[in-house]
């Protein structure tokens, strides 16, 4: 009788136990999300009056009071995907090679404590150093290419480490199925673990991208103008982006209408979202085809 009181005690205490922890951690995600839902609300509630065709596809007058945001937007574009031609495939060849080619011992263990560390290194750090090598020393200048590079530079890390992870997750039965019935390793690399790990992958692809994309500093020394009437032409031409543009419009121009800061900051916002809402479409269809 004692004991069954006791057990029902412990288990009582448990309960709540249990129940005050869900409590405390759904606590945790309102006090994190509500925060960001409110900031994404009070964006567009205030910069979605100033969208328009016109906003999209004009340039910038009247000392970037007026008319459209198009350099800024189309510099957006393209140095987002010369990141990824650089970054992308660079860094998931690295992550193949950390996850199922290399040894692991002392070396390999430094390599990857290096990534980790590159990945906590301050943007502006990596946008002195791209200023210095592409800009100066490679001669490219205030360019496109140069600021591609540096942001590809600074996207490496996290795209090797997530691909890296998603390799390791899946499980080592299929490579050894795979190779007793014939297949040689990259093979079973190219045909089984890749497809498997893509959704891990294309995370880490999509978070690198998507933090190339809004940052200002890189490429505020290696390939952002002030203000340009033109689109660029090569790989080799300064341009607009977004980033350095609303952070323009913001400091820099006296009497700026407060809706094109804030349309320029939902167009920006926008961008990141669709890659994500992009990725996260791709992710779920590649895990439901997934056999594990």
């Amino acid at each position: 009788m004692d004991k069954t009181l006791k057990l029902g005690t412990s288990s009582t205490a448990k309960r709540r136990v249990q129940r005050l922890g869900y409590g405390l951690m759904t606590l945790a995600a309102l006090v994190t999300v509500l925060p960001i839902v409110l900031i994404v609300v009070h964006i567009y509630s205030q910069g979605l009056p100033a969208i328009s065709w016109e906003f999209l596809t004009a340039f910038p007058s009247d000392g970037m009071r007026a008319g459209g945001i198009l350099p800024a937007l189309v510099g957006t574009i393209w140095l987002t995907i010369g990141t990824a031609i650089v970054s992308v495939p660079l860094g998931i060849g690295a992550a193949v090679y950390l996850a199922e080619y290399a040894a692991d011992n002392r070396w390999t263990r430094a390599i990857r404590i290096a990534i980790i560390n590159l990945a906590g290194i301050p943007s502006v750090v990596y946008g002195l150093f791209g200023l210095g090598l592409f800009v100066l020393f490679l001669q490219f200048g205030t360019s496109i290419i140069a600021g591609s590079l540096t942001l590809a530079i600074m996207t490496l890390p996290v795209i090797i480490s997530t691909t890296e992870e998603a390799l390791r997750a899946v499980p080592n039965s299929f490579r050894v199925v795979s190779i007793s019935l014939g297949g040689t390793q990259w093979q079973t690399i190219r045909r089984i673990v890749l497809p498997q790990a893509l959704p891990g992958m294309l995370t880490g692809v999509i978070l690198g991208l998507e933090r190339a994309a809004g940052e200002t500093a890189p490429i505020l020394f290696t390939v952002a103008a002030f203000f340009l009437p033109r689109l660029p032409s090569s790989i080799f031409d300064s341009t607009m982006a977004l980033p350095y543009h609303l952070f323009v419009i913001s400091t820099q121009v006296p009497g700026m209408p407060v809706k094109i800061q804030y349309g320029t900051a939902v167009v920006l916002l926008s961008f990141v979202l669709g890659m994500n809402i992009i990725a996260t479409i791709i992710r779920s269809r590649a895990r439901a085809r997934r056999q594990w």
